[in-house]
């Protein structure tokens, strides 16, 4: 009993022991596997520090190549701002200088815009007195309106009712210029101009020569076709009525003058036909056409009235004869007393 007791002890022994043993060894793996883990997971997170070290370095290095650049622009953007302040420095002295010459300006604008109706008025008043003269000296109506029309406009930027009324009477005077019958001075002066010049050179009865008077006025007739045999016999017929000439003579004996003579009663001619141009210009009729009616007179009597010369100088004479000259001109006195009503109106203002 007792020895089998013994095989029984004997072989619980051994499986005793066995048990141990086992729980030893999965205790190992465990542990095993646990520094496993913990290796693995020491060497993942190592790995994920040099990741995040190397990361990290890499976003320095960037980083601070941002900051160069951020430091080189901050240095620019310095540079330019003081550039800019400068430059800002500069253009506030500018606009000083701009607004004092702009003070400057508005207060030459105020004194010329407080001048400026005195001096519309005095430039009136000169236009005024250039068109009276013109009227009063020469007679030229027609400078005289040129000078009222730029008087009237001289007055039109000015909204007054003192400058509108002032410009009414400046255009009634406008209109009376306008009604007054024209003259044409220029063309009688020329006429008559043209008028000496040929008595210089007209010629005296004791000059005359009936031949060659016939053949000037031919010679002014249209000419007409002939044949052959017509300017023959024409020819034949002028040679013989030249041998013999008839002259019938109204005055039994004509004035013979000497050349002395005969060249101041040319020199008087002319001087008749220029106190002719004064009076014209004067607009005086009466000594105008006296004149012209004593150059009639004197080359009907000391000239050769048949001669073409002749013939045309009294038609020219009878011609300017016959215009009126005589035109009665406005004094422009109410233009006149209209401006110094104007003027002692600005005193008065002033």
């Amino acid at each position: 009993m007792f020895n089998i007791m013994n095989d029984q002890d004997m072989q619980a022994q051994p499986m005793q022991k066995n048990k141990p043993s086992m729980v030893n060894i999965s205790w190992v793996v465990l542990v095993i596997a646990a520094l496993s883990t913990l290796a693995w997971q020491w060497l993942n997170t190592r790995h994920k520090f040099n990741e995040i070290e190397l990361s990290l370095s890499q976003k320095l290095e960037q980083y601070q190549a941002i900051n160069k650049q951020s430091l080189a622009l901050a240095k620019q953007a310095e540079e330019r701002s003081v550039q800019a302040n400068m430059r800002t420095i500069v253009l506030e002295q500018k606009l000083a200088e701009s607004r004092d010459q702009q003070e400057a300006l508005q207060t030459l604008y105020t004194q010329l815009a407080e001048n400026r109706e005195s001096t519309a008025v005095a430039e009136v008043e000169q236009l005024l007195t250039i068109a009276s003269q013109q009227l009063q000296l020469s007679g030229n109506v027609k400078s005289a309106l040129l000078a009222l029309q730029a008087a009237y406009k001289r007055l039109e930027p000015l909204e007054l009712p003192r400058a509108i009324q002032l410009r009414e009477t400046l255009n009634l005077e406008i209109e009376r210029l306008r009604e007054i019958p024209q003259v044409d001075v220029i063309s009688m002066s020329s006429q008559l101009t043209h008028l000496s010049e040929l008595c210089g050179k007209l010629p005296l009865i004791s000059e005359r020569q009936p031949t060659l008077n016939a053949k000037a006025a031919a010679e002014q007739l249209p000419v007409q076709a002939e044949t052959t045999l017509q300017k023959l016999v024409n020819g034949i017929w002028d040679d013989i009525r030249n041998l013999v000439t008839v002259e019938r003579i109204n005055k039994p004996e004509p004035p013979l003058l000497a050349v002395d003579q005969s060249f101041y009663l040319r020199e008087n001619l002319r001087l008749r036909l220029l106190t002719a141009r004064v009076a014209l210009l004067q607009h005086d009729e009466a000594t105008y056409k006296a004149d012209l009616n004593t150059v009639k007179n004197w080359l009907n009597e000391y000239f050769d009235t048949k001669h073409p010369d002749t013939i045309k100088a009294f038609a020219l004479l009878n011609k300017l004869s016959s215009n009126n000259i005589s035109i009665e001109l406005p004094q422009l006195a109410e233009s006149f007393a209209a401006v110094n009503r104007y003027k002692l109106t600005l005193e008065q203002n002033d």
